[in-house]
């Protein structure tokens, strides 16, 4: 085993690499580093139950509190890691202070885009990563008024309902002309957009915020196409970029994140890269980067496993989730191009299961309301194994039985 392991972001991904390393026999020197204060806890809630009031932070914990410490874990938070140096095999804080390593994880995440727009720097011009950022966001909606959010991505979507939910003025504004357009396309996205339709949200599209207005903080926001809109405060989610910072000089992918293997090894060896950052050769999908919940958790334990020595493949078909209002989303693999589309259940009536298609073979499962099918599709896509479209459109068919090696289990 390696004598010391430094991991870089104290996040899903990096608190659940150092949680695994010690969970599975690991007892060197384990340093978990985090620019926050808080522990490592999950981000999803942020723009739900959280935002919401409905939970607390601590119910999102990757592990309970006082665990780090119990299992000689030296928590570095509220630190900022400037640099890691592979050929002194050392990370750099700030400060200068030097913390030597055997092997690292570098689990640093993604930083959110900012808006370039007269007035983004006016109070109440808000993003959300942080907790901090949802209880600022939750404090002003109790005081009601319209909030205006910029980009309607799975995030937008997301604070969107919270905030209906909660009571306030919603308007949407979006540069592409539906909801989730890059992720899901025309005939989906219409879908999501219904849906918050429905829940009374004003929706903008094919547009963009041109500047922000007001004294002292953000009063109303004026569109590309003049559009003027009085507001409370303004959401900003126009994606994110991946904090590459501390890798300067490293490998650095088309898609901004830090190039790592199929086992999630970068070009150091012995140094991983994990979760939001991390821009993977995946043995189905080629190089991808993901920003979700559930690929952060497991590429965080397989990066700890890797540094165990264990060189497993990270295959992962990924599954990603989102509740709003009263509906559950849900999407496995990753399709940002398909050809042909193949639907159980009715678009119309926003209960479906759509499956992706390139070259007749399975890339992704999106469902609304309809969840069963896209776990059951997780083997379909990783196997990329030709499919019968019309034994994949027959509800009554599980997709786990058009993958060769299970027909007849």
């Amino acid at each position: 085993m390696p004598g010391a392991v430094v991991v870089v972001g104290a996040n899903l991904a990096g608190g659940t690499a150092a949680a695994v390393l010690r969970e599975q026999g690991f007892d060197g020197r384990l340093v978990l580093i985090g620019a926050e204060e808080l522990p490592p806890y999950e981000r999803p809630p942020l723009s739900k139950e959280f935002l919401r009031g409905e939970q607390d932070l601590e119910a999102g914990f990757v592990r309970p509190p006082g665990w780090w410490e119990e299992h000689g874990i030296e928590m570095r938070l509220g630190t900022r890691a400037e640099r890691l140096d592979g050929a002194a095999r050392e990370v750099v804080l700030e400060g200068g202070e030097r913390i030597g390593f055997d092997r690292a994880v570098v689990a640093t995440g993604a930083r959110p885009r900012p808006l370039r727009a007269p007035g983004a720097d006016l109070e109440g011009v808000w993003e959300l990563r942080r907790a901090a950022d949802a209880e600022r966001i939750r404090t002003a909606a109790r005081e009601g008024g319209r909030a205006v959010l910029v980009g309607m991505g799975f995030v937008g979507a997301e604070v969107a309902a919270s905030l209906r939910t909660l009571g306030m003025d919603v308007t949407v504004i979006e540069v592409f002309e539906t909801s989730l357009y890059r992720v899901l396309g025309t005939d989906l996205g219409r879908t999501i957009e219904a849906m918050h339709r429905d829940h009374g949200v004003d929706m903008i599209f094919n547009d963009t915020l041109e500047r922000v207005e007001g004294t002292g903080r953000a009063e109303r926001v004026v569109t590309s196409r003049g559009r003027s809109i009085e507001c409370s405060f303004v959401v900003v989610g126009i994606g994110t970029d991946p904090e590459v910072r501390i890798m300067d000089g490293a490998n650095l992918a088309v898609d901004g994140g830090l190039e790592v293997d199929a086992r999630l090894q970068t070009a150091i060896p012995g140094v991983y890269a994990a979760g939001d950052v991390a821009s993977h050769d995946h043995p189905v999908f080629g190089r991808i980067r993901v920003e979700h919940y559930d690929n952060a958790l497991k590429m965080g334990e397989a990066a700890a496993h890797n540094v165990l020595g264990r060189d497993e493949v990270f295959d992962d078909p990924h599954w990603f989730w989102s509740d709003q209002y009263d509906t559950n989303i849900q999407m496995s693999g990753y399709a940002p191009t398909w050809d042909h589309m193949v639907v159980r259940g009715s678009l119309a009536d926003r209960r479906y299961c759509a499956f992706l298609l390139q070259d007749g073979r399975l890339r992704s499962a999106v469902s609304m309301d309809w969840p069963r099918d896209v776990r059951r599709s997780f083997e379909l896509i990783r196997s990329q194994v030709p499919v019968d479209e019309r034994m994949l459109a027959d509800p009554e068919v599980d997709p786990r039985s058009l993958v060769p090696a299970r027909r007849g289990a």
